[in-house]
């Protein structure tokens, strides 16, 4: 298995390409602009027809500073923090795609910068400018990228690092309904589900200098746990929208009767194998039933399980491999998404990511070796993009998008991300 460092041919940009810099400190938040961040945030959610309800736990005296993890689903992570830590000053990660074209206001609302899925060092300083200098909140979304199921996605292992550096309490503030009302794979249309939240002390600052930076990892990769499909089902949330499974073959790409992949398609409450002809309902609870033959899975984060370990025995059997023709954007500024024309891509065990082209009369090469990515951005029907279906190989001086030739593939890429940097960690391939 190839262990070495990503290498990477720098794309050959125009002279007068605008990189953003993302060592920028964050800007300390004044109370106008707080009060202001509140405002909007309560007018978006009071547009919200079933409303929301924030429960908080174990907060009782707390201030800052200290770290506040929030899970991630849809658009409406943010003012749901806003509303929840109102009235305190917060400084928030965001993902450089997020500052297209609106890095002015972003940065006046103290808003961080980075890559997704990067060793950002200084997001690691700007971390603690926030806690150590201001005296704030410091709050990210840690999975850095929408849950695909409604269940907990991938954790960096640094932010065990990042609390017991800091030597502050560790907040959680997980959503449910976000997910239900706007999922990942259809995020473009509204379902009527209320929202809800906990915000949760879940490690004051007494207990950061007790615990190891493992013990601090588990108890927040154990109090992040969570399923807003049993969510729903537990409180007896009815979604009865027709087009409640408009778009769910995005993440339920393998029929689990005939094994055949990329054959899914989903429309108003039914999905369907196009190969084999199976079909199954969404229910208004968010369940699945089979319309002929048994239920292989009512449950969706099953289904998207399965698919998992799918991927993984396919990895472990030196079966899985990945090649295709892509059309390749860049992104290395916050301005514009460079047209780098065809590209060439393969993903396997081996050599993890490698991609090559040739763009403004020059040749490029980028690799990532599967343990420089611990998961991968995708991004279904990305706005920035036209709409399509794409997934982003980050580099330390650029963002490099690629839209597949393949029919329905991100899921499983990022899929197999996810397990082959799992399967090199347990084989000390760090």
């Amino acid at each position: 298995m190839n262990n070495k460092p990503y290498f990477e041919d720098m794309i050959n940009y125009p002279e007068n390409t605008k990189k953003y810099d993302l060592s920028k400190p964050p800007v300390k938040q004044t109370e106008n602009v707080v009060r202001l961040i509140h405002l909007l945030s309560r007018v978006l959610l009071s547009l919200l027809r079933k409303g929301h309800k924030i429960e908080k736990i174990n907060m009782e005296g707390l201030k800052p500073p200290y770290i506040l993890l929030s899970n991630h689903m849809q658009w409406m992570d943010f003012p749901i923090l806003f509303d929840a830590t109102y009235p305190e000053k917060v400084n928030i990660v965001g993902a450089n795609h997020v500052y297209y074209k609106t890095p002015f206001i972003l940065e006046k609302a103290g808003c961080m910068c980075t890559r997704k899925f990067t060793a950002d060092l200084s997001l690691v300083k700007n971390c603690h400018k926030v806690l150590q200098e201001y005296g704030d909140i410091f709050a990210m979304f840690p999975e850095a990228r929408y849950s695909p199921d409604g269940t907990q996605s991938v954790l960096p292992p640094a932010i065990g690092k990042l609390a017991k550096k800091n030597k502050v309490p560790v907040v959680i503030l997980k959503n449910h309904g976000n997910f239900l009302n706007q999922p990942f794979w259809s995020h473009f249309k509204f379902r009527k589900v209320p929202f809800y939240a906990t915000m949760k002390q879940i490690i004051t600052a007494e207990e950061i200098e007790k615990l190891s930076v493992d013990q601090i990892n588990q108890i927040i990769e154990k109090e992040f746990q969570y399923d807003d499909y049993k969510w729903q089902k537990d409180n007896n949330i009815r979604i009865t929208e027709e087009y409640r499974a408009d778009g769910l073959h995005k993440i339920l790409y393998q029929c689990p009767h005939c094994m055949t992949e990329g054959k899914m398609i989903s429309k108003g409450s039914k999905l369907t194998c196009e190969h084999c002809k199976k079909q199954w309902e969404m229910t208004e609870l968010g369940e699945l039933k089979a319309l002929n033959g048994e239920t292989e899975f009512s449950h969706i984060p099953d289904w998207y399980r399965w698919e998992r370990e799918n991927v993984r025995k396919e990895l472990l059997d030196e079966k899985y491999s990945y090649s295709d023709e892509v059309q390749v954007y860049g992104f290395p500024g916050i301005n514009k998404y460079f047209n780098l024309g065809m590209g060439k891509i393969t993903h396997d065990l081996e050599n993890g990511f490698v991609l090559t082209g040739h763009y403004n009369g020059k040749n490029y090469k980028i690799q990532k070796p599967v343990s420089s990515l611990y998961s991968l951005h995708i991004e279904y029907q990305f706005s920035h993009l036209k709409g399509v279906d794409c997934f982003e190989l980050p580099t330390k001086n650029d963002s490099i998008y690629c839209i597949p030739t393949k029919k329905n593939m991100v899921t499983k890429l990022a899929l197999a991300t996810e397990e082959a940097y799992k399967i090199a960690k347990e084989n000390g391939k760090d």
